[in-house]
C-alpha cells in the first residue's frame, strides 16, 4: 500500500506545528513567579478553559482510535456511561471540591495529609505516579504507532522509537516554561484540532457512502448478521463479564465510582479543576466538561458506524470494500486501516495531526500532574525539612527554586513515559503477557485503593496513616487478584473467569475502604504548616 504523505499532508504539519510553537513561546512569557503559579495557574484560569482541557485530558489518543472502534464493532451503549459521568460529577463536586478549595491544597492528595499525617500523603501520590506512569506511557505507545504508520511508513523499533521522542519533546517544547497556564491553553487548541480532524473524516465518510441518513440508520437498526440495533443506548442485561462493561448497570455502579476518581482523586485531572478561582468556579468548569465530552464521544462512535457501513455493507456501497485488520503484521483498528487506505492528501495529513494532537494534550496533562505530585508532595517536604527557610535566601528565591524543580520534575516524567512507552512496544512484541492491557487499564489498580482511602476520609472518622497504606495496597493487590493471567497461576480453570474492570473496581474499592477503617482513628497534629502560597511545607 502507499501510504507515504504527500506535500500537502507535509504542509498541514507544517501549519499545525507552527501554530502550536507560536502558542508555545506567547504563554512562555509569562513566567511563573512560584510553585503554586506554576502548577495552579495563580488560581485565575477562566472556566471555559479549564473544560476544555479537563475534557482534552480525559479523552487521549486511544480514545482518537479505539472511538471508531467500538462504533464498528458495537452499539451507542457506551454512551450509556455518562450517567455515572453525571452522578460522579456532582458527587465530587458537594464532597471533594469544596474540600480541597478550603485546605488550599497543591495536590488532591494534600488532604489526606491533615487527616492520617505526611506518610499518608506520600503513598497516596506514590500509587497515583505508579499507575500514571503505565497508563500514559501506554497511551504514548499507542499514539507513537500510529504516528510511525503514517510518517515512517513502518513500524519497526528505531521508527517507533523515535515517534515516542518526537512526541515527548513536543510536549516539553510548549509547557515545560509556563506550567499549568501553557497546558490549559494548548489543551484548547489541541481538543479543537483533534475534534476538527474527526469532523473532517465524518463528512469525507459521509461523501464516500452512496446512501442518505435515513437509509444509513436503517441498516444501523437492523445489521445484515442479525444482531441487535448499532443504535441500543441502554442495555439492561446482567452481564458482569468483559463484554457487559457499558451496561446500565455498569455505568450507575463501576463507572460511577471510576469517574468520582478520576474527577475528584486523580492529580491529572483534578488539578485542572482547582486552577479556578474557587470551589464553584471549580465545580462548573468539570460540570460543562463532563456535558461537552458526550458530543464528542458521540462524533468519534459514529464515525466508526459509518466504517460499518463502508466495509460491512456492500448493498449500499453498491460495491465490495476490503477490510484489512494488519499493517506490517501489527494489529490495526478499523480507523487506522482506513486512513492508511482511504484518506486522500491533506485529510491524511490532518488526521495524523488529529492523533499527534490528542497524544500531546494527555501527555503534556500528565507531565505537569505528575511533576506537581513530585515536588509539592514528595520533594517540597524533603527540602523544607531541611530548614531551608532559616538560609539567608529569600522567599521569592525560594519560590524560584521549586519552580525550577518543576520544570525538571517534567523533564524526569517524560523520560519515564517515553521508557514506559518504549518497554509496551518491545513487550508487545516479545511478550505472550498482555502488557498493553494492563498498561491502559492500571489506573483501576490505584483507583480501588484511592477511592477506598477517600471515602474513608468523607464517610468516617476511623483510619489511620498505617490503615490508609494497608488500603492503598489492598486495593492494587485485589485487582491485581482478578486478571486472568494471574488467575491461570492458582489454576488453569480459573483463567477463563472474567470479570469487568468495573465490577473489579467495585470490588476492590468496597475491600479497601473495609481495610482503612480497620484503622483507630489516631488525633493528628500536622506537622507543617502552609506557607504564603498555599502549599503544605
Amino acid at each position: 500500500m502507499d501510504i507515504k504523505l504527500t506535500a500537502l499532508d507535509w504542509l498541514v504539519f507544517a501549519a499545525y506545528f507552527v501554530v502550536l510553537a507560536g502558542m508555545g513561546w506567547y504563554l512562555s512569557q509569562r513566567r511563573s513567579g512560584d510553585a503554586r503559579d506554576y502548577f495552579l495557574g495563580g488560581n485565575q484560569m477562566p472556566v471555559w478553559a479549564v473544560a476544555i482541557s479537563v475534557m482534552a485530558t480525559s479523552q487521549s489518543a486511544a480514545t482518537f482510535l479505539g472511538g471508531p472502534d467500538q462504533g464498528f464493532r458495537g452499539d451507542l451503549t457506551y454512551m450509556a456511561t455518562n450517567i455515572g459521568a453525571f452522578i460522579a460529577a456532582f458527587v465530587v463536586m458537594a464532597f471533594l471540591i469544596p474540600r480541597y478549595y478550603q485546605a488550599r491544597v497543591s495536590t488532591v492528595y494534600g488532604l489526606l495529609e491533615q487527616r492520617f499525617g505526611a506518610s499518608a500523603k506520600r503513598h497516596a501520590g506514590g500509587m497515583y505516579l505508579f499507575g500514571r506512569v503505565f497508563a500514559s506511557g501506554a497511551r504514548l505507545y499507542m499514539a507513537a504507532i500510529a504516528v510511525s504508520m503514517v510518517m515512517f511508513h513502518n513500524i519497526q523499533a528505531d521508527s517507533v522509537v523515535m515517534s515516542i521522542l518526537l512526541l515527548a519533546f513536543g510536549a516539553l517544547a510548549y509547557s515545560v516554561v509556563g506550567g499549568i497556564r501553557s497546558v490549559i491553553y494548548t489543551d484548547a487548541l489541541q481538543c479543537g484540532v483533534y475534534v476538527l480532524a474527526a469532523l473532517a473524516v465524518l463528512a469525507y465518510l459521509l461523501w464516500m457512502i452512496p446512501a442518505d441518513m435515513s437509509t444509513i440508520f436503517s441498516a444501523l437498526r437492523q445489521p445484515l448478521d442479525g444482531s441487535g440495533s448499532k443504535l441500543m443506548v441502554l442495555d439492561f442485561s446482567l452481564d458482569f463479564s468483559s463484554t457487559g462493561v457499558f451496561t446500565f448497570w455498569s455505568a450507575i455502579t463501576g463507572f460511577v465510582l471510576l469517574n468520582i476518581a478520576a474527577f475528584g482523586m486523580d492529580q491529572d485531572m483534578t488539578q485542572r479543576v482547582l486552577t479556578c478561582k474557587d470551589g464553584r468556579s471549580g465545580a462548573s468548569a468539570m460540570l460543562l466538561s463532563v456535558v461537552m465530552i458526550i458530543p464528542v464521544m458521540l462524533l468519534f462512535i459514529f464515525i466508526g458506524m459509518l466504517l460499518y457501513i463502508f466495509y460491512q455493507r456492500p448493498d449500499l456501497m453498491q460495491q465490495g470494500t476490503e477490510l484489512g485488520t494488519t499493517f506490517a503484521g501489527e494489529s490495526v483498528t478499523v480507523f487506522m486501516y482506513y486512513v492508511l487506505n482511504e484518506m486522500p492528501a491533506g485529510l491524511r495529513g490532518l488526521v495524523t495531526v488529529g492523533v499527534v494532537a490528542a497524544a500531546l494534550s494527555t501527555m503534556t496533562s500528565g507531565l505537569n500532574s505528575m511533576s506537581s505530585v513530585l515536588i509539592q508532595d514528595l520533594y517540597r517536604p524533603w527540602k523544607e525539612r531541611r530548614h531551608v527557610k532559616d538560609s539567608d535566601t529569600s522567599q521569592s528565591q525560594r519560590e524560584r527554586h521549586f519552580v525550577r524543580a518543576g520544570q525538571l520534575g517534567m523533564l524526569l516524567t517524560a523520560m519515564a513515559l517515553s521508557g514506559m512507552a518504549v518497554l509496551c512496544f518491545y513487550w508487545q512484541q516479545y511478550s505472550d503477557m498482555p502488557l498493553l492491557a494492563f498498561a491502559l487499564s492500571v489506573m483501576v489498580f490505584s483507583y480501588s485503593g484511592l477511592l477506598g482511602v477517600y471515602f474513608t476520609v468523607l464517610l468516617t472518622n476511623r483510619g489511620n496513616a498505617r490503615s490508609v497504606t494497608a488500603a492503598l495496597i489492598t486495593g492494587f493487590l485485589v485487582t491485581l487478584f482478578f486478571q486472568p493471567y494471574v488467575l491461570s497461576l492458582f489454576d488453569p480453570w480459573f483463567a477463563g473467569w472474567d470479570l469487568g474492570f468495573t465490577w473489579q473496581l467495585c470490588i476492590g474499592t468496597l475491600i479497601a475502604f473495609v481495610v482503612c477503617c480497620l484503622g483507630r482513628s489516631v488525633q493528628h497534629t500536622p506537622s507543617i504548616q502552609l506557607d504564603a502560597t498555599g502549599d503544605a511545607q
